[in-house]
């Protein structure tokens, strides 16, 4: 069996030795999109989860029409491999790259450890967004096999199915629509 780890993570050592390898866009997913702003991984592509990654008319995420949209206008492209960062321990970034797979996007990494762990280890970091030339990015249609809809939720309580809610209570209760501090 394979290490899972090995698969979904990268270590920062390693990101430092590959910051100007044309094949990687390194992407800062943020809840706060002014820490970009002060500091982030030389070359990082800076994402606002809320006004980026989510539908601005309805509460939801965005379609693959958009989302390959919004990829390749950041140049990022089917055959860049993804490594993903952020705030909140990394939060928004584990967010985005279910949305990368979601979209048939294999080739995407989660930096072991959010930007406070690059800022601490004393790393380079910029002020400077990049300026990737456009490219394509076509997203295939969602891969169900991974999203769990209020269906298969509801049939699953009958079941010895096991499942996991990562909400807060709050959000649970539906007295929050996301994570406290965010909306």
């Amino acid at each position: 069996m394979a290490d899972y780890g090995n698969d979904v993570l990268v270590e920062t050592d390693w990101v430092a030795e590959h910051l100007n390898d044309d094949g990687i866009r390194i992407v800062e997913v943020d809840e706060n999109p002014a820490l970009y702003a002060e500091a982030h991984i030389p070359g990082a592509i800076g994402f606002d989860w809320k006004k980026d990654l989510q539908d601005q008319v309805k509460r939801d995420f965005l379609g693959p029409e958009d989302f390959g949209r919004l990829m390749g206008s950041r140049g990022i492209s089917n055959d860049h491999t993804v490594l993903l960062y952020g705030d909140r321990n990394n939060w928004f970034a584990a967010y985005t790259y279910w949305y990368f797979r979601y979209y048939g996007h294999d080739k995407v990494k989660l930096i072991n450890g959010p930007r406070e762990k690059w800022i601490a280890e004393d790393r380079e970091t910029s002020h400077d967004a990049p300026s990737h030339p456009e490219a394509t990015f076509e997203a295939k249609a969602g891969d169900d096999a991974i999203r769990a809809k209020r269906d298969e939720v509801l049939s699953a309580l009958d079941s010895d199915t096991k499942l996991v809610d990562v909400r807060s209570p709050q959000e649970y209760s539906g007295e929050l629509i996301a994570m406290a501090g965010i909306i």
